[in-house]
């Protein structure tokens, strides 16, 4: 991210408003190899490809906030591989992470990793540190730590459907399983900070507390969320929950979040009035069926409709509701940003 855009996503979630609409979308390797003409096994395996696929987008729409902008990743194996989970890789496909846990009383054999030295992480870093000058070159720094939030990794390293029944089940051994995998994420986010002091923000992604009740949610998710997010002192903290977002908005500003991605299934408004005005919010064109499976004059009408869909506009980077899916062409990203020129 270059520095006026860090400067300017700063200004939004200090709720100015912008003289024009801004864009911004997170974007990683569902998207970005496909769009660049590559296969997802190239992307994973090549810094060179990972790095002009990157700089290519922030070329070709410099008007646009890519968050967390160069991101150093290996799907959902990256904090899974610290673990110990076996990953499957294929040619054009998403890497698998196996499971490590057949049952939540098996926890006392989970170890916390050392994110110096354990699974995919040293490559995370190897590839940013490797890349970093040309990075520095083009005239962006390195802005986010990211990690996969607390209940996102442990519905990895059991199976969703067990870990949420654990939660119910077994709290106790619940507890100690996110206890592990926080104070694994805390040391992974300040080791990120450490390699790399351009670092102002966090990234944080956990789509599983989305599929949780309200209790739930202050017990299982919010202080662990917390305690990650203050692992360092961040200017931008940034929540991604594309699932259903309404348990979890009215504790974001109590975790410290203040910038918040959301599935398009809840309207800017809702979210808005729940999350308060103190969280910046960046959203909702719905992902698949408009900006990826939309025609341009469909992504441009549908745009037009979504930033007139609340009056008052500060605190909004215009997004989707969610991450940037496959297939999105770059004919339909242009007519989104020409949608909102011209709202």
């Amino acid at each position: 991210m270059k520095q006026d855009q860090w400067d300017k996503l700063v200004r939004i979630i200090d709720g100015e408003l912008m003289p024009e609409p801004p864009a911004g979308f997170i974007i990683d390797s569902p998207w970005l190899p496909g769009w660049y003409g590559i296969d997802i096994m190239q992307y994973f395996s090549s810094e060179r490809l990972w790095l002009e696929a990157n700089l290519h987008a922030e070329k070709s729409f410099p008007d646009v906030m890519f968050l967390p902008g160069f991101w150093s990743e290996y799907a959902m194996c990256t904090e899974p591989s610290a673990f110990g989970a076996r990953m499957t890789w294929t040619a054009n496909d998403l890497p698998h992470a196996e499971k490590i846990l057949k049952d939540i009383t098996e926890v006392d054999s989970v170890r916390e990793p050392n994110p110096k030295s354990d699974g995919l992480l040293p490559f995370v870093i190897g590839r940013l540190r490797d890349c970093q000058p040309e990075i520095n070159r083009a005239g962006h720094d390195i802005r986010f730590a990211v990690i996969r939030g607390p209940l996102n990794i442990a519905s990895f390293l059991m199976g969703s459907t067990e870990f949420l029944t654990a939660m119910m089940m077994y709290p106790d051994h619940t507890h100690k399983l996110l206890e592990k995998i926080t104070q694994f994420s805390v040391n992974w986010v300040q080791y990120q900070k450490e390699m790399f002091p351009s670092i102002e923000g966090i990234l944080l992604l956990d789509d599983i507390v989305g599929f949780i009740g309200d209790e739930e949610c202050r017990n299982f998710a919010v202080p662990y969320l917390k305690r990650i997010f203050a692992s360092i002192d961040a200017r931008v903290k940034f929540f991604h929950n594309d699932a259903h977002g309404l348990v979890c908005t009215p504790h974001l500003a109590g975790i410290g979040v203040n910038l918040f991605n959301f599935s398009f299934e809840h309207s800017l408004g809702e979210i808005r009035e729940l999350a308060g005005p103190g969280v910046a919010l960046l959203g909702n064109l719905p992902p698949r069926d408009v900006l990826a499976a939309g025609t341009p004059e469909e992504v441009f009408e549908q745009t037009r409709k979504m930033t007139g869909s609340i009056e008052d506009k500060r605190g909004i980077i215009w997004s989707v509701g969610g991450g940037m899916p496959p297939g999105v062409s770059t004919e339909n990203i242009k007519a989104f940003l020409q949608g909102l020129k011209n709202a």
